[in-house]
């Protein structure tokens, strides 16, 4: 038999190999997807040559070995499906991946600090779709959006799920909680009289009521999850990035409104005693957790506390910063600090036993790069099958979602992704992704087919 091709079985329907245009956001009837190795990340295995069967949205059959598409062929026909495609792929598959945190709305450069008062939000708005395409196209299915300036991020997920703009499907925590002065205020730097006073409804609080008014405020915006900044942070302009900046009351108060109303809880974090706080008021993640010490450590493994590392982003603010004037001088002070620190913690934290999802903090460093953090992963320690889980399982587990995503599975949605090689034994061909499917339908194919 001849080299096998890639076609669409239709009546003058074809779709070419590299994806010129946009897809159509309705999936075929059925597809066929015949896989040289598939990563079964329930399992932590790599398998052989694996046969895919997608009804639409979702995965119908996985059979292992190659089988002759004809048999699905006929019985679309039968049924009256449109038509059957069917992918040969000559590398990898895996379920589509989860960066469990990101920022699609915007991206760090030495302007950054001075487009915001230049820029309006539709100026942020635009870009974002160009952002999502990028994570897409490289791979990340779904994201965790941990913040914005303006709810814009609602809006881009909005658009995503109607089929206006390609993009991952976002959960996203809308505007960041946090106290007046820290990391989450959106006036920080500013003199003093365009500061204002933002509060509950701009996601500042300073109560315990405060704390139950913005979170029933961003109940009423929309969002997915709730993300407080319970410690300084990098880029902000203040002279700290680890220094606690909530009370353990109201962080306690953020959880319970945001359980009540059934948002999970992610804590910007890279104090020690911010992360303490944190996990004894009970939220689902820490994100960054730089200076994490062994008792945090401790009591995030007895409370079941995710922790999300984004090694990428610690070090492209510490490369950035050694580059005269690409942040303020004290924006530069913490990143040298920060940057350095928190690869050998996630790789502690590793060890000790923490549960790890997969975050990056996109925007922090340029968008589509997410793939990076595997290898920084690898670095820290964790073993590459670990790394590939804990952007699939273990953040679809971290979302709630795991009855849906993380894993080519029967009846999970068909989210599925290839590389050109074994990211078992090399890691960094997760930058090189060739082929994207999420929820049935192909956005990126650049794969090199199998013959028979």
């Amino acid at each position: 038999m001849t080299t096998r091709v890639a076609f669409a079985i239709a009546a003058a329907l074809a779709l070419p190999t590299a994806m010129a245009a946009e897809p159509a956001q309705t999936p075929p009837d059925v597809t066929v997807l015949q896989c040289a190795h598939m990563v079964d990340t329930a399992a932590g295995k790599l398998l052989g040559e694996t046969t895919l069967v997608i009804e639409g949205k979702q995965v119908k059959e996985i059979k292992a070995g190659y089988v002759d598409y004809s048999s699905y062929a006929n019985a679309a026909k039968a049924s009256g499906a449109s038509f059957l495609y069917q992918k040969f792929i000559d590398g990898t598959c895996l379920p589509g991946l989860i960066d469990a945190h990101t920022h699609l709305t915007g991206e760090t450069s030495p302007t950054g600090y001075t487009d915001q008062f230049r820029w309006n939000v539709a100026d942020y708005a635009v870009r974002s779709t160009v952002y999502a395409r990028r994570t897409l196209m490289a791979g990340f299915t779904a994201v965790r959006n941990l913040g914005d300036a303006a709810n814009e991020s609602i809006a881009l997920r909005n658009a995503i799920n109607a089929g206006i703009v390609p993009g991952p499907r976002i959960f996203t925590a809308g505007k960041a909680i946090g106290t007046t002065g820290g990391h989450a205020d959106p006036t920080d730097g500013y003199r003093m009289d365009l500061q204002g006073d933002p509060g509950p409804k701009d996601g500042i609080l300073n109560s315990v009521d405060d704390a139950y008014k913005t979170v029933r405020q961003h109940y009423k915006d929309g969002v997915d999850v709730i993300k407080i900044m319970p410690s300084g942070g990098v880029l902000d302009e203040s002279s700290s990035a680890d220094n606690a900046q909530m009370t353990i009351e109201e962080i306690k108060a953020v959880v319970t409104a945001a359980h009540d109303y059934g948002f999970t809880v992610a804590a910007h974090a890279h104090g020690a005693e911010a992360i303490r706080r944190a996990v004894l008021a009970g939220v689902d993640s820490i994100e960054h957790g730089t200076f994490m010490n062994d008792e945090d450590m401790k009591l995030m493994k007895e409370h079941g506390t995710w922790y999300v590392p984004t090694i990428i982003a610690g070090k492209y603010v510490q490369e950035m910063a050694a580059k005269p004037g690409y942040y303020p001088p004290q924006v530069a002070a913490k990143a040298l600090k920060v940057g350095p620190v928190i690869q050998a913690t996630a790789g502690k934290a590793y060890k000790a036993g923490v549960k790890i999802a997969f975050g990056t903090d996109a925007s922090v460093y340029p968008h589509g790069q997410n793939a990076r953090e595997f290898e920084y992963m690898v670095q820290a320690g964790m073993p590459p099958m670990f790394v590939l889980q804990a952007a699939t399982t273990h953040a679809a587990e971290l979302l709630h979602k795991q009855n849906e995503l993380g894993q080519i599975a029967v009846g999970r949605m068909a989210d599925i992704i290839a590389v050109p090689g074994n990211p078992i034994e090399d890691i960094t061909v997760m930058q090189k992704v060739n082929f994207v499917m999420k929820g049935g339908v192909i956005y990126k194919s650049e794969v090199k087919e199998l013959a028979n």
